[in-house]
């Protein structure tokens, strides 16, 4: 993911704040023997806790391929993409262009963490991170908790597998128009508020809070798109 120092995060509380509200992403596990990689869907609950970038835990079906790719290579990449929405060419138009002349874009927020993956096949120690995990996505309760040989879902716990990933690196990227003059900046809020299409919304929060210039950002458009 190539990263323009404007789209850079202001801080690190930035990206972290932004990850505390979003908890599922795509786990991709490196191929063997040079056959594509594994992309795996996932919720997962991430701790900012232990180690400086922390850790996140999720489960799979142990019937998932993708464990003997784990076990040959266990870095990881866990991304995470949202609030992204389609810039027509137009609303990028500088103050002295046609607005023809604009270029088309994509706005989006985006975290990968770069980790080492740590199986974990244990019954009590699966049952403890899977308890950890329910209690994030369902604090309401209303489940039974997860109990190593005890009904209901102690029968369960062989047929899946928990994954801990010792986030190792943090890759954020906030691309929302960081690199145009503040005018176009501001016409381009107006014009998602305007527009109102799902994303949109998400997506002016964060024009708004970056909308002032940083001592990086051109005031000329690189007359490139970048993804």
């Amino acid at each position: 993911m190539l990263i323009h120092p404007w789209d850079e995060p202001l801080d690190d509380d930035e990206w972290r704040t932004w990850l505390a509200s979003h908890d599922f992403g795509q786990l991709a596990v490196n191929g063997l023997d040079g056959a594509p990689p594994f992309v795996q869907p996932v919720h997962f609950l991430y701790d900012p806790a232990p180690g400086d970038h922390g850790e996140a835990v999720l489960h799979l079906a142990r019937p998932n391929p993708l464990w003997a790719a784990l076990d040959a290579s266990p870095h990881v990449t866990l991304s995470v993409v949202d609030d992204y929405v389609f810039v027509p060419g137009h609303w990028t138009a500088l103050p002295d262009q046609p607005t023809d002349h604009g270029t088309p874009t994509s706005y989006y927020a985006a975290v990968q963490l770069l980790a080492v993956a740590h199986v974990v096949d244990d019954p009590r120690e699966k049952a403890e991170l899977l308890r950890r995990q329910t209690a994030h996505f369902q604090p309401e309760g209303g489940t039974a908790p997860v109990t190593a040989g005890e009904a209901p879902f102690g029968r369960l716990l062989p047929g899946l597998r928990v994954v801990r990933l010792d986030v190792t690196a943090v890759r954020a990227k906030f691309k929302f128009g960081g690199n145009k003059p503040e005018s176009v900046r501001h016409r381009i809020t107006g014009l998602l508020a305007e527009r109102g299409a799902p994303g949109d919304a998400a997506a002016r929060t964060h024009q708004l809070r970056r909308v002032t210039p940083q001592p990086h950002a051109p005031e000329t458009d690189p007359a490139r798109t970048e993804r």
